[in-house]
């Protein structure tokens, strides 16, 4: 399905991108080539896609107070998954706590998003294109990323597949304090 609209997606700071990447290139090094690593808050879950011609300065006026007054997240990771009956490997967020406090206020900001096709279910994809052998799989499911995500930037992205993503916008949250989720023990 050819996906025209646009996405809000989140940059996961140095050492998790890092770590993620070197994950792909070694599972996956047609998604290491062609998207890198990051947390999409809206536009596949929880919300679809914006519409294409939404204007900038209509995006920018929702989000600017949102992000002004959100602060950095950190947040850990849990072990990667099957995402959603699918080939795709995942490391997932919790969907829980202040990443979903961070997503409905923009699903709420009054933009007009599509209908998503599944629940809010944040993530960072290990391997999208392949389907590994039974080996691979339990490798790459045994892989844990330590390095938490870290959340501090988000970009607005107009998605033309099969065209690469054009960023329209990039904003930093600057509330007050960094918000550290604790991991899981």
């Amino acid at each position: 399905m050819a996906i025209n609209g646009i996405f809000i997606i989140a940059s996961i700071g140095d050492e998790a991108h890092e770590r993620i990447a070197a994950i792909q290139r070694e599972f996956d090094p047609k998604l290491a080539a062609t998207s890198p690593p990051h947390v999409t808050i809206a536009g596949s879950s929880g919300v679809g896609p914006m519409d294409p011609n939404t204007p900038i300065e209509e995006i920018r006026a929702a989000l600017e107070p949102i992000v002004a007054t959100t602060p950095p997240l950190i947040l850990p990771y849990g072990p990667p998954i099957r995402f959603m009956q699918t080939t795709i490997i995942v490391v997932p967020l919790d969907p829980h706590g202040p990443l979903r406090t961070f997503h409905e206020r923009i699903a709420r900001s009054g933009l007009r998003f599509d209908r998503p096709r599944f629940a809010f279910t944040p993530h960072s994809t290990l391997s999208f294109y392949p389907t590994h052998p039974p080996e691979v799989l339990r490798r790459l499911l045994s892989i844990r990323v330590r390095e938490p995500a870290v959340i501090d930037r988000i970009s607005v992205q107009h998605t033309t597949d099969p065209q690469p993503s054009r960023t329209l916008l990039e904003l930093t949250l600057s509330g007050e304090a960094a918000t550290r989720v604790p991991t899981p023990r």
